[in-house]
């Protein structure tokens, strides 16, 4: 991966990062489009009220619900707490203030029931901080700290301070010491807000322990494997993915360093970084990937892509890579362009999608924004507006949009479920690459890994 190829693959990358096979075609109207986003999320948003306002996730083609958090028992209205900040930067004043509504009458986290610490900590404290940071209700800032006290038990009762993956929220019980990476040090954005809001400094303090913890544990050519126990510390696996389950702790190391300064965290993302781009960035037949390799040997086990690793070009423009953000950008770009809709998995060898779903995944557009906030371009929004489109084209149903099971048939075919991320993520993306709205600081900003806003709505 010299200086040499990475000029070769960047300027290989240019014409697809250019959409030159577009470019007989008309500028795309921005505004228009953004005003289109705005409808098809205002459509959405009113077809969940009527049809199951307070459950966690729609079901877009039968138009039922589903839960995510207590199968059988009560909902935690994931889909309002997702979606708070992105009908607020989109002006869509009359339905945040419903769900503000909803939140301040019937949330309530007093359940004897166990939840999943990570999920809950980037969905739920994340959603409500976002709320509270666009609309100051301060009902929103006091539930977030309520739940974060409720999920501090996985941290307080770990040896380690790396926290188990459940704890119940009446009672504290903890369960489940075999974790991984980003399960244990995606923390330090939401609860380093929570600390910077209430002035306590005990959430900033045990999510950077945490953190710590894991880091320190890195093999000695700086890569984590993606499973280990964090009563004692022993790794459960060898092998190191910049995608799933690993993926989210390499963004709050960066975000460790951007919202808070901490120089800690910005050695550890420069520590990791370095190992990553030696040991697993390969170039295969003109692209950019990142396999799967032995985190001791750094000896390549597989050529998996999960649509998740996408998120990593962002990464790499926001740490200073631009090279290769814009290369790795180009490799997704490409499958894009041969299947239309992004498959869940990917195998780069074989150049075959290994898992032909589509989950409603945002982070290709994650990346496109990430650059395009670094470098306005319009060719990101132009690989965004791709992506738009595809997606109204495929997961468009009757009462919202819903994942694909298959996107190799023809046409594609639909599931049934609105992810809650839907709500946070991808239609915030489009909004602020399309809009250029006035309601979002273009220079100065922090989206977390679920698409919260924690600085910059205005």
């Amino acid at each position: 991966m010299n200086r040499r190829y990475l000029l070769k693959a960047f300027a290989a990358s240019a014409p697809l990062l250019a959409s030159t096979s577009l470019v007989a075609a008309p500028k795309p109207n921005w505004h228009a489009l953004a005003q289109d986003v705005r409808a098809q999320m205002a459509w959405a948003w009113r077809n969940y009220v009527e049809r199951c306002f307070g459950q966690d996730q729609i079901k877009p083609v039968s138009g039922g619900a589903e839960p995510f958090f207590f199968p059988g028992g009560p909902p935690l209205g994931l889909s309002i707490v997702e979606a708070l900040d992105t009908l607020y930067v989109m002006g869509l004043d009359a339905e945040a203030e419903e769900g503000i509504r909803w939140i301040a009458d019937h949330l309530n986290f007093d359940i004897d029931g166990e939840l999943q610490v990570f999920e809950t900590g980037i969905r739920i404290v994340g959603g409500l901080l976002s709320g509270w940071h666009g609309t100051k209700e301060k009902k929103l800032l006091a539930l977030a700290k309520d739940m974060a006290d409720r999920l501090s038990p996985a941290f307080t009762k770990s040896p380690t301070g790396m926290p188990y993956r459940f704890v119940n929220l009446r009672t504290g019980a903890v369960r489940d010491p075999v974790s991984f990476p980003a399960e244990i040090g995606t923390y330090i954005a939401e609860w380093g807000t929570l600390s910077k809001a209430t002035g306590d400094k005990r959430y900033y303090d045990m999510a950077k322990r945490a953190t710590q913890a894991l880091f320190e544990r890195r093999s000695k050519i700086d890569l984590v494997a993606d499973t280990i126990n964090i009563e004692t510390g022993a790794w459960g696996s060898r092998r190191a993915s910049i995608g799933p389950p690993s993926d989210s702790y390499f963004e709050y190391l960066w975000d460790g360093w951007q919202l808070f300064g901490d120089a800690d965290f910005k050695r550890m993302y420069d520590v990791h970084t370095a190992a990553i781009v030696k040991y697993q960035a390969q170039e295969m037949n003109g692209d950019l990937w990142f396999p799967q390799v032995d985190f001791e040997t750094g000896q390549i086990q597989d050529h998996h892509q999960s649509e998740l690793a996408a998120f990593y070009a962002g990464l790499l423009a926001q740490g200073g890579d631009m090279a290769r953000s814009k290369a790795y950008l180009a490799s997704w770009a490409k499958v894009q362009a041969k299947f239309g809709v992004l498959p869940e998995g990917y195998d780069y060898a074989r150049a075959v999608a290994e898992r032909v779903t589509n989950e409603l995944r945002p982070e290709f557009v994650d990346s496109c924004l990430n650059l395009f906030l670094l470098e306005p371009d319009d060719r990101y929004r132009e690989l965004a507006r791709l992506h738009y489109e595809m997606m109204k084209t495929s997961s468009r149903a009757a009462y919202g949009f819903t994942i694909v099971d298959d996107i190799s048939t023809t046409p594609m075919k639909q599931g049934d479920l609105c992810p809650g991320y839907w709500w946070s993520e991808q239609m915030k993306y489009y909004w602020l690459l399309f809009s250029d709205t006035d309601r979002f600081d273009y220079k100065t900003n922090y989206l977390s890994t679920e698409g919260n806003v924690f600085v910059g709505l205005k």
